[in-house]
């Protein structure tokens, strides 16, 4: 008997199917507060932000389920931006730009405005350091997303100009533009300023009233907000630092404090915490603001905010310690 085969079937051609990307879940929100709409304000030639930074922040925020508004902001027109990112009502306001910008965004937008969230966009980046413990940006908006609350943030106000971290007062503050040089590689420029601090540091002192207290002689104040205050556990006002070294070798001695153990146990520093304080001096007086030098009438007066606005951050305090 002969064999017989069954043809086999012709295989028909499928269609080709594309193969199934996964779709990335959005990152999980805050906890802590209600996050819809968000505006970030970018300024691209700040210290540390760079031309790239507005496409960086689109794409970080893509990852979120929330509405965000993006703004570059403009020199001539800075101003006007932020009041009119304020004036919409976030949610939140995040800041990248120079610590200037900054303090202007948080002062105007007050305890009753929207959170703030100010990140590490300038150079010294202060504040920035205090709230999120980083100077990576792009860490602290992430932070700020998954972690952050509002808390509430005090400071003070000299002036019309506000600070929130610290404020210097007197001869000592001539050294930030050479210490900022230094950290910036800028040698020859921070020797420059380092020999014009010199010839004018200890040239005279400032007279600081502390309450209405007695008037003390001091070489200069420090004025230090309890968000970055280790002495004080509530906001009850700004921990007064009055330091008076008598010659150089004792300004090199408070240095070394200040980097490897606690500066007010050094002799010649004196603090306590105060709500008003008046410094004068014979002549306009040299200040540090949160890190942005500055010139103050020879008689001012600060005052200490308790409740001056609203930021969005993890809790301050164990961070703030490492400013």
């Amino acid at each position: 008997m002969n064999a017989t085969t069954t043809p086999s079937p012709v295989p028909m051609d499928l269609p080709e199917t594309a193969p199934v990307e996964a779709v990335a879940e959005p990152r999980a929100l805050t906890p802590h507060v209600a996050i819809s709409r968000v505006v970030i304000l970018v300024n691209t030639l700040s210290g540390s932000v760079g031309p790239r930074a507005v496409a960086e922040v689109e794409a970080i925020m893509a990852d979120y389920p929330c509405e965000a508004e993006i703004v570059e902001l403009v020199g001539a027109t800075m101003d006007a931006q932020i009041d009119a990112a304020l004036a919409s009502n976030p949610d939140v306001l995040f800041v990248l730009a120079g610590d200037g910008t900054a303090r202007a965004a948080a002062s105007r937008a007050g305890p009753g405005g929207p959170l703030v969230a100010p990140l590490p966009g300038g150079t010294m980046n202060m504040l920035p350091r205090a709230l999120y413990g980083t100077g990576d940006w792009k860490l602290a908006l992430r932070e700020a997303l998954e972690n952050g609350s509002p808390q509430c943030v005090s400071g003070g106000i000299v002036e019309g100009q506000s600070f929130y971290c610290a404020g210097i007062f007197g001869s000592p503050a001539l050294w930030a533009p050479a210490r900022e040089a230094m950290r910036t590689g800028k040698l020859s420029l921070a020797w420059t300023y380092g020999r014009r601090a010199l010839k004018r540091a200890f040239s005279g002192k400032i007279r600081v009233e502390l309450d209405g207290g007695k008037v003390r002689r001091s070489e200069a104040l420090a004025l230090i907000s309890p968000m970055i205050s280790r002495a004080m556990d509530d906001p009850i006002g700004l921990e007064a630092a009055a330091m008076d070294p008598a010659d150089a070798a004792q300004v090199f001695r408070l240095a070394a404090n200040a980097l490897f153990s606690d500066w007010r146990q050094d002799p010649s520093v004196v603090t306590q915490p105060a709500r008003k304080i008046r410094i004068r001096a014979r002549s306009r007086i040299p200040a540090v603001l949160d890190g942005e030098p500055t010139l103050l009438h020879h008689d001012t007066m600060v005052t200490f905010i308790p409740k001056a606005w609203q930021a969005l951050a993890p809790d301050l305090r164990p961070q703030g310690e490492a400013v």
